[in-house]
C-alpha cells in the first residue's frame, strides 16, 4: 500500500482532519484534535498508529515491519513500515483500530458530534 492510499483512507474517517504540527515531513491525522495516525512524508514510507498494548506486542512479533512507535509511547503506538509485507486489508484494519481507540476515549458529547457529521 502506498502513503496516498493509506492517508486518504485515514482522512475519510468521520471527523478526521489533518495538520503538520511537527513540520512539513509529518502529516498528523486527528479526530476532534486527538491524534490517531502520524504519516512520515520523508524517507521510507511509514505510519505511526495507536494500538492496544497486547495487540502491539503481537503485531511486532508477527511482522518485522512493525516496531515500537517512533517518538511515541511504545506501549500504545506502533510504527508500521509500508514495505509490502503486511497485507493491505490488515493495514486498513490497523488504521480502523487506531481511530476506534481514540474515539473510545472521547467524551459522550464529542462522540455525538461525530455522529452529526
Amino acid at each position: 500500500m502506498d502513503l496516498d492510499t493509506l492517508t486518504s483512507y485515514a482522512l475519510a474517517k468521520p471527523g478526521a482532519t489533518h495538520d503538520f504540527p511537527f513540520g512539513a515531513d509529518t502529516l498528523v491525522a486527528r479526530v476532534l484534535d486527538k491524534m490517531f495516525a502520524l504519516v512520515a512524508l520523508d524517507g521510507p514510507p511509514r505510519v505511526n498508529l495507536k494500538c492496544d498494548p497486547g495487540d502491539a506486542e503481537a503485531l511486532r512479533a508477527t511482522y518485522a515491519a512493525v516496531t515500537p512507535g517512533y517518538h511515541q509511547d511504545h506501549r500504545h503506538w506502533n510504527t508500521v513500515a509500508l514495505d509490502g509485507t503486511i497485507p493491505d486489508a490488515e493495514l486498513l484494519e490497523l488504521v480502523d483500530q487506531s481511530y476506534a481507540l481514540v474515539v473510545a476515549k472521547l467524551t459522550r458529547a464529542q462522540r455525538a458530534l461525530l455522529l452529526e457529521r
